[in-house]
């Protein structure tokens, strides 16, 4: 009886952590290059770009108006 919980309380977080994890072909991406950042306006500096950021850590926020 305790080791059928067991094995279903298994099954149960496995299946979990798989419908959980990102699927191939989801909008999360890694080991490709960023695309270039570009706009009309910036807002307190000057235009910046992905080589100019290279190699450190970005923060981007969007904001939109509307």
């Amino acid at each position: 009886m305790i080791r059928s919980v067991h094995l279903w309380l298994i099954v149960g977080l496995c299946a979990t952590a798989w419908l959980v994890s990102p699927q191939q072909g989801s909008a999360m991406t890694s080991g490709k290059p960023a695309p270039e950042i570009t706009g009309e306006q910036w807002l307190n500096s000057k235009p910046l770009s992905i080589a100019g950021l290279k190699g450190r850590v970005v923060l981007v926020e969007f904001w939109t108006y509307g």
